[in-house]
């Protein structure tokens, strides 16, 4: 396994994709992926980063204990499930508790700024929202939940939910694989994960900055 630095070393090792796979194995990863689509409490888990280094884990790096090694074919499969099954799930619990999503007070782990967030999101970006907030943290768990509250036609969800899924978990799992054959990247996962988690925050920064000059 690669040697962590000292940025990712301070995370908690449920932040820590690496540390997280080790932990958890295959089925864990499918189950952190659904979590962080489809439930509440799930906003806070590191998708991202959590496919990017699954991936370069199955590229089978020499760095890497091959213990570790990940079956490609099944991780892309598995992911692609739990990522369009966990939307489903968030979909339909939106659309059955209804606004009591949006009213219910602030907890450890549940904040009205991140429903905020998605429905600002949602409501600027309509049906499309589904696959952009696949790749926008925090947006990704609340999205579907917001569009199953908004009352999204239900076919329509599904399609845009098919197509968000397939991109997200195949492109950020498969660059991760590709990108593990190389010698800088294998070398570097490290800063390649924060790379990668900081491209995905990069919406967020973005809207930030507009909602503050607006203002």
């Amino acid at each position: 396994m690669p040697n962590s630095p000292s940025v990712l070393a301070l995370l908690p090792d449920f932040l820590d994709g690496a540390k997280l796979i080790e932990s958890v194995g295959l089925i864990g990863i499918f189950l952190v992926v659904f979590a962080e689509s489809g439930l509440l409490v799930g906003f806070f888990l590191p998708g991202d980063a959590l496919l990017f280094t699954a991936g370069f884990f199955a590229s089978g790096p020499a760095s890497v204990d091959p213990s570790l090694h990940l079956p490609l074919i099944p991780l892309l499969v598995g992911i692609w499930i739990a990522a369009v099954v966990g939307d489903q799930v968030g979909f339909m619990f939106g659309r059955r508790v209804g606004p009591a999503v949006f009213n219910r007070p602030d907890s450890r782990l549940f904040k009205q700024a991140n429903v905020d967030k998605a429905q600002v999101f949602f409501d600027k970006h309509g049906p499309r929202s589904i696959v952009l907030a696949r790749f926008v943290p925090v947006v990704r768990t609340f999205t579907p939940i917001t569009a199953g509250v908004s009352g999204m036609d239900y076919r329509t969800f599904v399609r845009w939910n098919l197509i968000g899924g397939t991109i997200w978990a195949f492109g950020v799992t498969m660059l991760g694989y590709y990108l593990g054959q190389v010698a800088v990247i294998e070398k570097n996962l490290e800063l390649a994960i924060l790379a990668v988690v900081a491209l995905s925050c990069l919406p967020i920064v973005v809207e930030v900055i507009k909602a503050r000059r607006a203002r």
